[in-house]
């Protein structure tokens, strides 16, 4: 199954737009679209988790810590946590090498950190 993405109320919006631009099939909604905006970390999770989605996030500090508690108690569709640092385009450019070449069932329960 192909992979769906939401962003955390931090997430980049640039890249989120850079992405369905480039690739129009590729499903990831924004955090307002999401409604995650204004909502506890775990709460984010939660929703990613209902919606079936991988959640994507900047926030290396506090998301990982988040989402390992939160698999303790429940299945998860993933995280990935990019790099600030990351250049849009490279970001872009990385998700959608993920997107190409994973399956969602890959990234169950699993925690990737781009870049590597």
């Amino acid at each position: 199954m192909r992979l769906r993405f939401l962003a955390d109320a931090d997430f980049n919006q640039k890249i989120v737009t850079g992405l369905r631009r480039r690739e129009p099939s590729l499903d990831f909604l924004s955090a307002i679209d999401g409604g995650v905006v204004g909502i506890a970390d775990p709460d984010v999770l939660s929703i990613a988790a209902e919606l079936g989605r991988i959640l994507v996030s900047h926030d290396r500090k506090t998301m990982p810590r988040h989402f390992a508690r939160f698999r303790e108690t429940r299945l998860t569709p993933g995280l990935i946590v990019l790099s600030q640092d990351l250049e849009i385009g490279a970001a872009i450019e990385e998700l959608l090498l993920i997107w190409v070449a994973t399956e969602a069932e890959e990234w169950v329960d699993h925690l990737g950190f781009v870049p590597v």
